[in-house]
């Protein structure tokens, strides 16, 4: 009998929900992930840093600071999102409690504002994507509009940078370097060992850029 209801009417309320909270949890591990990841490539910037401090090259130590910066903001960003996915799977159990009495899933504005934010995020967007629309289905939420959905430019880390970037610096060099660009402390550098940092640099400012664009 069972078999034929789950024909006829689709998944019961507690199979939709069981099978949503699998996926948030999956895309969790998948955020925890990422964040162990950008958490490697940062700390080699930083040791890319002191060493660029050490010899006096503060444009490059600059430079690979933003990064650090940038990769400070979406490890920020990825704390935020897990916790929407725990917050959504938590109303996702109240709801689960109410519909052993009423019979049906109700419409959730909460779940809606945590998806639509969960979804402008690269590493779990499409994932969110397909829970919404089966969310849509099921009555939780209302169809979203796509133009809710863009993802917002980051003009902050322009605005907060040189900020960021002293205070970055200053921890990385027990002070050393924190106001570094108010005074001239660059100290000559040879060819080779400059060519070498652009490069080290580089190497560095392309890893997390592949992890900060997800």
């Amino acid at each position: 009998m069972q078999t034929i209801n789950r024909f006829l009417y689709g998944p019961t309320p507690e199979e939709r929900v069981r099978a949503w909270q699998g996926k948030l949890r999956q895309e969790s591990r998948i955020l925890d992930r990422e964040t162990r990841q950008l958490d490697i490539e940062t700390n080699k910037v930083r040791q890319t840093i002191k060493q660029l401090a050490k010899k006096g090259d503060i444009k490059s130590a600059r430079i690979l600071a933003r990064e650090v910066v940038r990769s400070n903001k979406q490890k920020d960003r990825l704390s935020v999102s897990k916790a929407r996915l725990g917050s959504i799977g938590t109303q996702l159990s109240q709801q689960l409690a109410m519909a052993k009495v009423s019979g049906s899933l109700q419409k959730s504005t909460e779940i809606m504002k945590l998806s639509n934010n969960l979804i402008k995020l690269p590493q779990i967007s499409q994932t969110m994507r397909e829970m919404s629309m089966e969310m849509t289905k099921a009555g939780i939420m209302e169809e979203m509009l796509d133009d809710a959905l863009d993802v917002e430019e980051d003009e902050e880390v322009e605005e907060e940078a040189d900020e960021e970037v002293d205070k970055v610096l200053f921890e990385l060099t027990n002070g050393k370097l924190g106001q570094a660009g108010a005074v001239n402390t660059e100290l000559p550098v040879s060819q080779v060992d400059e060519e070498q940092a652009e490069r080290e640099m580089e190497r560095y400012r392309e890893q997390l850029n592949g992890l900060l664009s997800g």
